[in-house]
């Protein structure tokens, strides 16, 4: 009977063990330094048969010129993201990389037998995009008989924005674009009823934030004059994509601001 505690004890201390190993997340456990040794190098998609990725200590770098590298650990059988994006390999070899893309598509890499790949692989630093450029535009418009001058300005700054997408391959990754600054300012005749810069911040009650995030206040445009006031649109979109909201700001004849969503 004591013998039978014993085992059933030490049953118990396994199964707990076990069950502690499997509540820890993929990014906190131990990783299989030997595979990640073993991917160490250039590779080449079994499909297209260009180069993906060079893959550099700890660090994934991609072949495309505006995809930021990405960290990453191998934890089981699986590669893990610094974002947490997580995939299934299927298998590595020293020559052959297949992995599971977030679509559940099996990819196929190859180890690169070009022995000029050093010499040919330029994108270790990406390239950061500017979604615009410089602009400056003005007119003169007429209301109830007076005359007013408009003046816009669209500034590119070093400010950051991280797009969240895909490559070809299906592997989530970052591309980064340089956000504007806008200006307007507003004169009858001499006098000057506003002047401000406008960044992307300001926009936070009138886009939601997940959008605002990875959106680039791309355009400010003049759309009207009324009893009410100036009417300019700002864009703010998310580069390369279809989604963009559309924020009116009106200048009052007073030299007051308000802002309105009017499209989406």
């Amino acid at each position: 009977m004591k013998q039978l505690s014993i085992i059933v004890i030490l049953v118990l201390a396994l199964c707990s063990c076990g069950n502690r190993s499997a509540n820890v997340p993929l990014s906190e456990q131990n990783e299989d330094r030997a595979s990640k040794k073993m991917l160490q190098g250039f590779w080449v998609d079994d499909e297209t048969e260009e180069m993906a990725v060079l893959v550099k200590g700890d660090t994934i770098f991609y072949s495309d010129s505006t995809s930021m590298p990405a960290y990453f650990r191998i934890v089981g059988d699986s590669i893990v993201l610094a974002s947490g994006a997580t995939y299934n390999i299927d298998r590595l070899t020293e020559n052959l990389f297949w992995f599971h893309n977030q679509n559940g598509d099996l990819v196929k890499y190859r180890r690169s037998t070009d022995p000029d790949e050093d010499t040919t692989w330029v994108h270790d630093i990406p390239r950061i995009m500017t979604y615009t450029h410089q602009v400056k535009t003005d007119s003169v418009v007429l209301y109830g008989g007076e005359r007013y001058h408009w003046y816009i300005a669209i500034n590119p700054t070093k400010y950051k924005v991280v797009k969240h997408t895909y490559s070809d391959a299906g592997v989530e990754v970052d591309n980064v674009y340089y956000d504007n600054i806008m200006h307007i300012s507003v004169y009858k005749g001499a006098q000057k009823l506003y002047s401000s810069d406008f960044r992307k911040t300001q926009f936070s009650k009138f886009v939601p934030a997940d959008f605002l995030e990875q959106a680039v206040l791309g355009n400010m445009e003049f759309s009207s004059i009324d009893a009410a006031g100036l009417h300019f649109n700002a864009t703010l979109c998310i580069p390369d994509g279809a989604s963009c909201y559309l924020v009116e700001t009106l200048i009052s004849y007073k030299g007051e601001m308000t802002m309105k969503t009017i499209e989406y």
